[in-house]
């Protein structure tokens, strides 16, 4: 597996999450309307931006985890057993820190 190759894809989904983390956050700094039911729906929104948020702020700090493995050389190593993480589930998905097995 080429690890540059992983890392760059890595690095291209961590720049998105940041972005849309930026945008969420932006949408949830925005004034409430004054009217109360514009304000309940307006509020379910942001709970649905808020969840949102949480998912890709998780997958970051997953991403970021990877990049750090890699930095290590640990990468492609199961945290958990010590054997080799498949070229397969790597390219799958690239954040795993653990074999199929052990997963």
């Amino acid at each position: 597996m080429d690890l540059t190759v992983q890392k760059n894809l890595l690095l291209k989904r961590r720049a998105e999450l940041a972005e849309d983390l930026i945008d969420i956050e932006d949408k949830l700094d925005d004034p409430m309307p004054k009217d109360w039911e514009d304000r309940a729906s307006e509020r379910q929104g942001d709970e649905v931006l808020e969840a949102l948020g949480n998912v890709e702020l998780d997958e970051l700090r997953r991403i970021d985890a990877a990049l750090a493995r890699m930095e290590d050389g640990s990468y492609g190593t199961c945290a958990k057993c010590g054997d080799p993480i498949s070229d397969e589930r790597l390219s799958a998905v690239p954040t795993a820190a653990l074999c199929r097995n052990c997963a």
